[in-house]
């Protein structure tokens, strides 16, 4: 993990931290075994942990991060000019909240919901490849 991403994730509060990393943890294991995806660039965007899969340009900048303004929540930001949120939202509008076309949001004091995340992500990950088709 680069420095400043790992100073990002060491500010986090404790009782944050550990949701942000098994968060973190979904997306490198989504990716890895996404077909076409390859590795992922970890980096900041607008001072959130972000993941785009940069050698293959397969997929949509996935951004992560938990605000104090909105301490009960965590959010997974995609591109808003993308389809992803609505598609989301039509296939788990009872499973997720949902932040404009931009994010879903994801309550601190509940587990993450693994397999409609992992989908999520996997779409994220494979948006350029998948638009196509």
């Amino acid at each position: 993990m680069e420095m400043d991403v790992q100073q990002k994730y060491d500010a986090y509060p404790d009782h944050i931290r550990p949701k942000m990393q098994s968060l973190r943890n979904l997306i490198y294991e989504v990716a890895q075994t996404t077909e076409g995806v390859g590795e992922l660039e970890e980096t900041l965007k607008w001072g959130e942990p972000a993941y785009l899969p940069s050698q293959t340009k397969s997929g949509t900048t996935i951004r992560i991060d938990w605000k104090p303004k909105k301490p009960d929540q965590i959010g997974m930001y995609v591109n808003c000019n993308t389809t992803l949120v609505d598609t989301y939202r039509t296939l788990f509008e009872d499973v997720l909240e949902f932040e404009g076309n931009r994010a879903v949001i994801l309550p601190v004091d509940q587990p993450l919901p693994q397999k409609p995340l992992m989908i999520c992500i996997r779409m994220a990950l494979r948006y350029h490849l998948d638009k196509h088709t």
